[in-house]
């Protein structure tokens, strides 16, 4: 069933919708990643990183909302389901338990890095498809891009 008809020829709207949907799965995913880290960080930056996650999950969540919005436009019904976010996310996240905030830095390097670029191949994708999804994703890749500086930053060794 077409509730919405897309603005998009056929060819145009399937590589742009499969961008759009991977997009919201990696970020609905990375979200769920910030929130357990928050929610099992200990250590000695427990308040900086703890505060830190939030941004990273605010992000992650408007962007979200934001590529489902985009994807329904173009008459692309989005799926974030649970399951759908279950059986599709592939970015690597912290381990069950308490986790060092130093090992939480890493994962958040780590995740970013990896949602990043992903990101930067669906922006090459959507290139002549649709370059108004394409500005989307860059957009996310510089929000995201930042995020990934500051957690690395809080990796430099101090100097003694």
């Amino acid at each position: 069933m077409a509730v919405v008809k897309s603005t998009l020829p056929e060819p145009a709207r399937k590589v742009t919708g499969e961008a759009l949907q991977d997009t919201l799965v990696d970020l609905l995913g990375l979200s769920l990643i910030g929130k357990q880290a928050h929610w099992s960080i200990v250590g000695p930056r427990f308040r900086s990183i703890h505060l830190q996650l939030d941004e990273v999950v605010d992000t992650a969540r408007t962007y979200a909302d934001t590529v489902a919005e985009r994807s329904a436009a173009l008459g692309l019904p989005p799926d974030g389901r649970p399951k759908t976010i279950a059986a599709d996310f592939a970015l690597p996240g912290p381990e069950q338990g308490w986790v060092r905030d130093t090992d939480v830095v890493q994962v958040m390097v780590e995740a970013l890095g990896a949602a990043i670029g992903r990101l930067r191949e669906r922006i090459a994708a959507t290139d002549e498809p649709d370059p108004v999804t394409q500005d989307l994703l860059i957009a996310i890749t510089a929000d995201l891009e930042k995020q990934r500086w500051m957690f690395e930053a809080e990796n430099v060794p101090s100097e003694k």
